[in-house]
């Protein structure tokens, strides 16, 4: 598939077929999210590939209550190793890195005929809890993995290039 394909066919999965993915697809696509750039060469990304069901259904918990997150066969838990170092302009490398890694998950998923949905909204603590993660690592996305009930694609309501391009200035 074209990258291009890819992007236009990507949207976020919140319903899953009983179906499992095999573990060298799984490896293929966190292949793709190890080739992603990152700040200074860092690589401060890490994922947990949790497939067991209890563990599903308590991140699930953890992302205050979304239930789809332990629907999907396998949740992939984004996380920085990191030692929060921040870049010249004052940005911090890791979330900018595991973003990077993380769409290019997205875009291999979908790809390869998987469904995902980005999940940001959890307690960090709690997943850590539930997967024995260190303080010292972050935990940055909740990445749910697998093959969507509907299929098809969705149309996506985006605002118009001339909304979200400036040339030249701000105004």
């Amino acid at each position: 598939m074209d990258v291009y394909d890819a992007i236009y066919l990507r949207k976020s999965v919140r319903s899953y077929q009983d179906r499992d993915v095999p573990h060298d697809l799984v490896m293929k696509i966190l292949d793709a999210a190890r080739h992603a750039p990152s700040a200074s060469n860092r690589q401060e990304w890490r994922f947990i590939v949790v497939r067991d069901e209890k563990k599903r259904l308590q991140l699930a918990q953890a992302a205050f209550e979304q239930r789809f997150v332990s629907e999907a066969p396998l949740v992939l838990v984004c996380c920085a190793q990191t030692d929060n170092h921040v870049m010249r302009g004052g940005q911090l490398c890791y979330p900018i890195d595991v973003a990077i890694a993380v769409d290019h998950i997205t875009l291999c998923a979908a790809a390869e005929g998987l469904g995902t949905c980005w999940i940001g909204a959890f307690v960090e603590q709690e997943v850590r809890d539930i997967l024995e993660i260190p303080e010292d690592i972050r935990v940055v996305a909740l990445l749910p993995l697998g093959y969507p009930k509907d299929p098809s694609k969705t149309a996506k309501r985006r605002l118009p290039m001339d909304k979200i391009v400036k040339y030249d200035r701000w105004g």
